[in-house]
């Protein structure tokens, strides 16, 4: 060991699941990084919502349990909306009533969450009937989007939401919230921080636990971020009340995220294998893919609880379910290889098909 060698700062690695041709991975610790960061897995709800085909019930329920399985320790599972609006999530009691063995797991009872999203309180008495313990609700940061989303004006969204939320608090259950739109619109463009203010400020006053600030159509962009997460602060909205939930359709979503995390964003909303969109923007893009976001966190040393083998192996087989290979870039990169002690870390999309 050289002079210079010996006063280097060491970083851990771990292989991760890496292929015989690549070196075990260096870990370096990055300080301005929260310690952990739990993952907000939306890919069964918001992934599968956007998908032109319907994808099988079971085949859902089977997509929660493998991503439970991998380490997640929330699982968006569906959306109880009107079917005319989203038929593919239209069969969400079935789904439901095949997560019920996983529901009921010891592990659910002590830190695993399988919320859904619910839109009034109609969907709120489908989801309680179906033994749902944590339930998602949703607001606009703009009147364009609130009137072709729902055909509901922003305060009318807002109300329904609010409504929804107060009830499932007093009922004991867990509440989030959503607000799209809050870094551009496709119809109405920039977005008024104010209103990104006042709607989160709405959902937390009825009841939300967290909000969930989305880039719905994948605009965003780092400086943004920060202006943003700055405003919310200074209305008295702390940054451990906020998740993130990025788009990828400029390639920004990971940059973002990083950026927010930096601002004490502790809670990063992401999709196995990338999947999904909005089925009500059409520029939306899909989701950042959960293996790309543990790869960075994995590299920075920042805990996330994840098995990233176990996560690519079950986005190269829901690839082979929807028939085409998944755009995570961390999936194409690991799937097909090998494990330095020769087992496979995952077949091939292409295999899979």
């Amino acid at each position: 060991m050289t002079e210079a060698e010996a006063g280097r700062p060491r970083a851990e690695t771990g292989h991760l699941g890496l292929g015989a041709r690549f070196a075990p991975r260096a870990v370096h610790r990055r300080p301005d990084l929260p310690a952990s960061v739990r993952i907000w897995e939306v890919g069964p709800r918001d992934g599968l919502q956007n998908e032109p085909s319907i994808v099988p019930a079971a085949v859902k329920a089977e997509l929660v349990t493998r991503l439970v399985a991998a380490g997640l320790s929330v699982v968006e599972t569906t959306s109880f909306v009107s079917p005319r609006w989203v038929p593919q999530l239209a069969d969400a009691e079935e789904v439901c009533s095949l997560l019920a063995p996983l529901r009921a797991s010891r592990r659910a009872s002590a830190d695993l969450r399988l919320p859904a999203l619910v839109p009034n309180l109609p969907g709120l008495e489908r989801a309680r009937a179906c033994g749902v313990r944590d339930v998602c609700v949703f607001a606009s940061a703009t009147e364009t989007f609130a009137e072709r989303n729902l055909n509901r004006s922003r305060a009318e969204v807002l109300a329904a939401s609010a409504a929804v939320a107060a009830e499932a608090r007093a009922e004991g259950m867990g509440v989030r919230g959503y607000v799209s739109m809050c870094f551009g619109d496709p119809w109405e463009g920039a977005v008024a921080e104010a209103d990104v203010v006042s709607a989160c400020e709405r959902l937390l006053e009825a009841g939300a636990e967290e909000v969930s600030l989305g880039d719905t159509i994948g605009v965003a962009t780092t400086g943004q971020v920060v202006d943003l997460l700055d405003a919310l602060a200074r209305a008295g909205v702390p940054a451990r009340r906020l998740a993130v939930h990025f788009h990828d359709t400029y390639g920004q979503a990971l940059a973002n995220t990083v950026t927010a995390l930096v601002c004490g964003i502790t809670t990063v909303d992401s999709s196995a294998g990338g999947i999904g969109g909005c089925p009500f923007a059409e520029s939306a893009t899909g989701n950042l893919a959960t293996e790309d976001l543990c790869w960075a966190l994995d590299g920075a040393g920042v805990e996330t609880g994840v098995d990233l083998d176990a996560l690519v192996e079950t986005s190269v087989w829901m690839a082979g379910q929807l028939g085409r290979p998944s755009p995570s870039r961390v999936v194409q990169a690991l799937s097909g290889r090998t494990r330095p002690d020769g087992d496979r870390v995952a077949g091939a999309a292409s295999e899979e098909a």
